[in-house]
């Protein structure tokens, strides 16, 4: 969702670059019609830069990196996570025993019931920190992506305002015609 607000704050700014140019052009025709001056000095004057054309009308909109990287991991973590949980995969036991090394076997009780129990505990708590892990990734890329869209809608309301006062002027000056 952060990422179609951004786009779509990506293109409302272009939008409204697109339409200060349009307001800029306006005016120097304005101040041709408006006396036989002003058209010479807008001949002399030098055109304002025309902007590239967007490719298919819509502008690339770029999530940070953290916010993609946090997203991919994180879809590859719950793949991973689908595939070991119990009650998302077939029921494969078998290896069970044989996946504990004999490392793990001396950190865990001599009781084969016991064993299996802090085994389980354990792989619980390694998929819960994978979890945290996860959410945390996610979190610090949402917060990225919120600061960076923050900045667009700070520099988007001071481009409004300007433009906002440009056009009541070239308004008062049409009605002046």
């Amino acid at each position: 969702e952060l990422v179609r607000q951004g786009e779509a704050l990506k293109r409302t700014e272009q939008m409204v670059d697109k339409m200060d140019q349009d307001l800029k052009t306006s005016q120097r025709h304005i101040n041709s019609i408006k006396s036989v001056f002003g058209g010479l000095v807008n001949y002399f004057k030098p055109k304002p830069p025309e902007s590239k054309p967007e490719q298919n009308g819509t502008p690339e909109y770029n999530a940070n990196s953290r916010l993609k990287e946090a997203m991919m991991s994180s879809k590859e973590q719950e793949s991973k996570y689908q595939e070991s949980h119990p009650n998302l995969r077939r029921l494969d036991n078998s290896g069970l025993v044989d996946s504990i090394s004999s490392v793990q076997r001396d950190a865990y009780p001599k009781n084969q019931h016991l064993r299996a129990y802090h085994q389980k505990i354990d792989n619980n708590l390694d998929e819960m920190s994978s979890g945290l892990s996860r959410l945390k990734n996610l979190a610090l890329g949402l917060q990225t992506e919120i600061e960076e869209q923050d900045d667009v809608l700070d520099r988007l309301t001071k481009k409004v305002e300007t433009l906002d006062v440009n056009i009541a002027s070239t308004d008062k000056r049409v009605r002046q015609l």
